[in-house]
């Protein structure tokens, strides 16, 4: 079975701090403890497009492995490593993000994809945040009897995660804004 679920949510800042917050999210130390199930992140490969104005990243990103605690104790490992594949198109104002565990794949995968636009409504000022994770507990695998408690813990874990990413976006464009003033914080 596959557990998803999508959410959006309307920063009101424009595009380009939110994309600027977006990749300093994970620098700042003060997100450290928001964000504490993120433990390193690195970046693997950058490529600039200059004629169709984009830029391409790949980053590493290790986690503490997903869900509840019990799931570390089944598959014996506290980390979890993903890939995060990042396309930033300058011309269109889009900033996509994709996500999945390259790791634990013999019992979990997860993919979680988000995308950054400026908001139609007001698309100078705002900009919209689609977020879209899938979850699979692989059937086959030690967990096959618990896999559907497994993904909706899953989910509920992630979801708060990213209510805890969103905050961290936000107090981002804050501090973007101030610094964009001269005011610092």
């Amino acid at each position: 079975m596959v557990r998803a679920y999508a959410q959006e949510h309307t920063y009101k800042h424009p595009w380009e701090r939110v994309t600027s917050a977006s990749w300093r999210k994970f620098a700042d130390p003060e997100n450290k403890r928001a964000l504490s199930h993120i433990l390193e992140v690195d970046t693997l490969n950058r490529k600039l497009d200059p004629e169709a104005g984009k830029l391409y990243t790949t980053r590493a990103v290790t986690i503490h492995t997903p869900g509840p605690w019990f799931i570390r104790k089944i598959v014996g490992q506290e980390i979890c490593h993903c890939v995060e594949s990042t396309v930033v198109d300058a011309k269109s104002r889009s900033m996509q993000l994709a996500t999945r565990n390259i790791s634990l794949q013999k019992f979990i995968e997860v993919e979680e994809k988000i995308r950054y636009d400026p908001h139609p409504d007001n698309p100078n000022e705002w900009t919209v945040c689609k977020q879209e994770t899938r979850i699979r507990i692989k059937p086959l695998s030690v967990l096959a009897s618990m896999a559907e408690k497994i993904e909706q813990k899953c989910v509920e874990k992630f979801q708060q995660n990213s209510a805890k990413g969103r905050e961290v976006m936000e107090r981002m464009c804050k501090y973007l804004e101030a610094e964009s003033k001269g005011i610092s914080l």
